[in-house]
């Protein structure tokens, strides 16, 4: 069953930054993918870290969103979230300003739980917005 509910409640969550809610709302196998930073984590343990290492960086993540679709296994979301981006995880220095940025996010689903995210965003918007080079953050993040 594909549900806005439950993504809605997953969004809440991680703008609380409230990682035991939002691992109460994945599937046990979730895989949730990054492809602006070349990220996949699968499992309840890798999704844990990877939220944990997400909110360390943004700890102020915000995301509302403001329309979906859904073909009936897939539902897909689109809004806009607001972070800034803290320490030197890219290995550059930003400014302290917070980013907004448009986001789409593709959810499945099993079991009643979120299966499956693939969270997308620019990362030239997002460098751009935090003054830091885009290059950069690449250089870091794909080692190219």
């Amino acid at each position: 069953m594909v549900t806005f509910e439950l993504v809605q409640a997953l969004a809440v969550a991680k703008s609380r930054q409230d990682v035991p809610a939002a691992l109460d709302l994945l599937h046990p196998d979730m895989t949730l993918e990054t492809p602006a930073f070349g990220t996949t984590a699968k499992g309840r343990a890798e999704n844990e870290k990877a939220l944990k290492r997400f909110f360390a960086t943004f700890p102020d993540y915000d995301v509302t969103l403001d329309g979906h679709v859904s073909d009936g296994a897939t539902l897909v979301c689109w809004g806009t979230a607001r972070m800034t981006m803290t320490g030197d995880r890219f290995g550059v220095v930003p400014h302290g300003g917070r980013a907004e940025l448009p986001v789409f996010i593709q959810f499945t689903f099993a079991d009643g739980l979120i299966a499956s995210e693939r969270f997308f965003f620019d990362l030239s918007a997002l460098c751009a917005q935090s003054g830091v080079s885009t290059d950069a953050v690449r250089r870091k993040v794909f080692g190219s």
